[in-house]
C-alpha cells in the first residue's frame, strides 16, 4: 500500500518467477510506482504472465524493464495482451541478449 515509492531497481537479483509473482501482486495495489527495473532476474513465462495481469490493473507504472529474462513466447503474448487495456505504460523493454 506504499504511496510514495516512484522507482524500484532490482536488476540482477535472481528473483525468478516467484519473486515476479509477488511483485505483480504488489503492483495490483500500488498507485505510485512509475519505474520498475527487473533486468536480468531469471523471470520466466510464469512471472511475465503475473506481471502482465498486474499491468491490466495498475495505472501508475510508466516504465518496465524486463531485459535479459527468459520470459518466452507465452510471457510476451501475455504482456502484449495486457497492453491492450493498460493506459499508463510508456516503455516496455524486452531485450534479450544472446550469447
Amino acid at each position: 500500500m506504499n504511496t510514495s515509492l516512484n522507482n524500484l531497481h532490482l536488476w540482477d537479483n535472481s528473483i525468478g518467477d516467484e519473486g515476479a509473482c509477488e511483485l505483480a501482486e504488489a503492483l495490483k495495489m500500488n498507485t505510485s510506482l512509475q519505474n520498475l527495473n527487473l533486468w536480468d532476474n531469471r523471470i520466466g513465462e510464469e512471472g511475465a504472465s503475473a506481471l502482465a495481469e498486474a499491468l491490466g490493473i495498475n495505472a501508475s507504472l510508466q516504465n518496465l524493464n524486463l531485459q535479459c529474462n527468459g520470459i518466452g513466447e507465452n510471457g510476451a503474448s501475455a504482456l502484449a495482451e495486457a497492453l491492450k487495456t493498460n493506459t499508463s505504460l510508456q516503455n516496455l523493454d524486452l531485450l534479450s541478449m544472446k550469447e
